[in-house]
């Protein structure tokens, strides 16, 4: 009988048993081979109980499921552009058609003094003067709390403040400006609907309530005085508001005190000074280019600034009254205080200074 693991007919010839043969489990003789039994599956058992070697291709039905879901998404995509198109036209916030800003209105009161012209040094006087608690430069131009409103944010509520203050720092403290020099610092800043107006008021002034430079900027007579101190002392505050949903506005009042000394080279550096004061109230308005491009549109400019004579021409430049002089002018009806901020400007083109705005030394 065959033993376990041997063919049924035994061992072959030549081939030896037992365990000795290390290949033993791995060689398969001619009578193991025929007493195998073979069994192939049929075709539907294949197809039962088997995985399928190849995938169908999917026909005309199923390809059709795909093609209606292509359809569908060009579908949504083409009323996705349409719903886009129509928002874009009937947005209530779209940015509003392209505006001009608006002329720039100025006033300029002469304030004519009542007494001499007080002299000294410039720290003396100002010392003795309402200037005396005010900050020296852009220093005494500061922001004022600032929150987001409707439309805007706070950055861009900033920003507006922001402009405003530098426009103040290039018309009234830069030294050139002040003595005649230039005007870029100033017109850069301006809005270009502006530039027209502005130009003309530098170059032909006129007192009309819309060129005269001093609505515009700060700048005495460079042949009549220089500054003493190159410090002028100031104080103001700024106020921001929302007019529309695509403007803000800003208004600015300030008074700046300046220590002027006669230019002549005959009164040498040695000469008094005298001060000169100028309060200047701006009504600023911004639009979102305005805010993008650092730029400001000037509605409105009142100035009061003296000593100065009634009678004096200040279109194309402030004429300050120096250290020592009088006028015989009695000035207009009303006395003005130019230290006196937040009052609107009194009617009449001339006015007369009041006494406590010089310095009592």
């Amino acid at each position: 009988m065959a033993g376990r693991g041997d063919p049924p007919e035994g061992n072959s010839e030549g081939v030896s048993g037992g365990g000795e043969d290390e290949y033993r489990s791995v060689v398969f003789d001619e009578s193991f081979v025929r007493a195998a039994r073979l069994q192939e599956f049929s075709a539907q058992e294949r197809m039962g109980e088997h995985a399928q070697a190849v995938r169908d291709r999917p026909g005309w039905e199923s390809r059709g499921g795909g093609s209606r879901q292509a359809v569908m998404l060009v579908l949504l995509i083409l009323l996705a552009f349409g719903t886009a198109i129509y928002l874009g036209v009937r947005n209530p916030y779209q940015p509003p058609a392209d505006r001009r800003a608006e002329t720039t209105r100025t006033t300029l009161i002469r304030l004519a003094p009542q007494s001499r012209v007080p002299g000294g040094e410039p720290a003396q006087l100002f010392a003795h003067s309402p200037a005396a608690e005010y900050r020296t430069g852009a220093s005494g131009i500061n922001l004022p709390s600032v929150g987001r409103t409707t439309h805007f944010s706070e950055g861009q509520v900033v920003t507006a403040l922001s402009i405003a203050k530098d426009y103040l720092v290039a018309s009234s403290l830069e030294p050139d400006v002040l003595s005649g020099q230039t005007v870029r610092p100033a017109r850069l800043l301006i809005d270009p609907d502006h530039l027209e107006q502005f130009d003309r008021s530098v170059e032909s002034p006129l007192d009309d309530g819309r060129h005269a430079v001093a609505g515009w900027l700060v700048r005495f007579d460079p042949a009549k005085v220089v500054l003493a101190d190159p410090a002028p002392r100031v104080q103001g505050t700024l106020h921001f508001a929302e007019m529309d949903t695509d403007t803000l506005d800003v208004t600015a009042d300030h008074t700046f005190t300046y220590a002027l000394r006669p230019a002549s080279s005959g009164a040498g550096p040695t000469a008094q000074a005298s001060l000169f004061t100028v309060h200047r109230q701006m009504h600023f308005r911004f639009d979102r280019e305005d805010l993008r491009m650092h730029r400001a549109e000037l509605l409105t400019s009142t100035v009061q600034a003296g000593p100065q004579a009634c009678g004096a021409d200040t279109s194309g430049a402030l004429r300050p009254m120096l250290a020592g002089e009088l006028t015989s002018e009695t000035g207009g009806p009303a006395v003005t205080d130019p230290y006196a901020s937040g009052r609107d400007a009194v009617s009449p083109l001339c006015g007369t200074l009041a006494p406590m705005a010089q310095p009592a030394l």
